[in-house]
């Protein structure tokens, strides 16, 4: 089975100040990284970027533009997936700490048979129903996930839940509002979002750590 990754890479970074894709991990960018890995892992890639975005990709990947929501720009990049891909990955240019064996997971839980599968971690805190700076209920936790991408999917299960042009915060979403089986894999503490200047820092001390950058 052939895959695709689609970077998501539209957005115009409103909680961090500025297009955090193009923000430097030192002699690399954040969506630099993010497209490496996904080259690593997958057949082709095809990269979402924003409309006035002059980002040249690597060889190996094309670019497309994004649309005014997520959902729309994944769409857009779907609609960039070659032919014989099977298995369509989507990746969040924020998360440019994804390891390879993260996409392996995946991708082999789609092979396995899910319509999409998910890297998730477990939830360690507390976490309570706010309305009006009142808390009106604390959520039992038990079952609960804090999802990550590289997210995986069948590409005509991809492609039926994108259909209705719908919109939500990731892929998954739509497929199981469609009725298809998503499955968790584990996730990686280390694959998180970045989304303030904070995480920037973050991510750029785990790579001074790890000799990856300087």
């Amino acid at each position: 089975m052939q895959t695709c990754a689609i970077v998501v890479a539209a957005g115009g970074g409103a909680r961090f100040g500025a297009a955090k894709q193009f923000a430097s991990l030192g002699a690399e960018t954040v969506l630099d990284r993010s497209v490496a890995s996904a080259r690593a892992a997958c057949d082709d890639v095809v990269v979402v970027v924003p409309a006035a975005s002059d980002w040249q990709p690597p060889a190996g990947a094309r670019t497309t533009t994004g649309g005014a929501t997520r959902s729309a720009s994944v769409r857009a990049g779907l609609a960039h997936v070659p032919p014989e891909a099977d298995v369509v990955v989507v990746h969040d240019a924020a998360r440019p700490l994804a390891s390879r064996a993260l996409y392996e997971r995946v991708i082999a839980a789609v092979r396995d048979g899910a319509d999409a599968a998910i890297p998730a971690l477990p939830i360690p805190d507390t976490v309570k129903r706010v309305r009006d700076g009142v808390v009106v209920e604390t959520v039992a936790r038990v079952d609960l996930v804090a999802v990550q991408t590289p997210q995986a999917f069948r590409r005509d299960a991809l492609e039926r839940a994108h259909a209705g042009a719908g919109d939500d915060t990731d892929d998954a979403a739509l497929v199981e509002a469609g009725g298809g089986k998503v499955v968790v894999v584990e996730g990686d503490t280390r694959n998180f979002k970045v989304t303030v200047p904070a995480d920037l820092e973050l991510a750029r001390a785990l790579l001074r750590q790890e000799g990856g950058q300087p």
